[in-house]
């Protein structure tokens, strides 16, 4: 039997900010998702990018070690999951440290300890937690699905490559509109 969970990955105010033209539809049609799966009994788990004041986790590494003093914090506007998706009280929230949704936190004992052997990605941005994320679950035999378009990248070809010539070869890459219609 095969127990899904969503993931809703690095969905934060800051991160969306920086994503050049991003799709006006893109926060809707991850809401669609996240609301597909609630109704069909599938739990939704969020993946951030958090650290503690100062960064001390974050300063060996040459991504995050350049982030502002305060950013990523308890307390960063910028930290917080964006409304259209906000998750419920009982959902739960992930915090990682690296770019992997499995670095540094305690997703694999969440997923675990729901059973969980299959995730259905989604996030921001696809070349980075996406496809790190992947790639991790992959090795560890989770079965995967990435919905691509609710997935991004600054770089729609890049998008373009993962989603279709690379993703593929992992995991099951669909829509949210496909994906929603095979849970009912």
């Amino acid at each position: 039997m095969t127990n899904s969970a969503l993931l809703v990955m690095d969905v934060q105010k800051a991160i969306l900010s920086r994503v050049p033209d991003l799709d006006p539809d893109y926060t809707p049609r991850l809401a669609r998702a996240v609301a597909g799966a609630r109704s069909a009994g599938v739990p939704v788990v969020y993946v951030v990018v958090g650290f503690r004041p100062g960064h001390p986790e974050a300063k060996s590494s040459s991504l995050f070690s350049a982030l502002p003093e305060g950013a990523f914090t308890d307390g960063d506007p910028g930290a917080a999951i964006h409304p259209d998706v906000a998750p419920r009280p009982d959902e739960s929230v992930v915090t990682k440290k690296r770019v992997s949704a499995f670095a540094g936190s305690d997703l694999d004992l969440v997923l675990r300890g729901g059973a969980i052997d299959h995730l259905v990605l989604t996030g921001l941005a696809t070349s980075g937690v996406v496809l790190s994320t992947l790639r991790q679950a992959a090795d560890l035999d989770y079965r995967l699905t990435a919905l691509a378009d609710c997935c991004v990248d600054g770089d729609p070809e890049v998008h373009r490559v993962l989603t279709q010539k690379v993703f593929p070869h992992q995991a099951d890459v669909t829509t949210v509109d496909a994906w929603i219609s095979d849970l009912t």
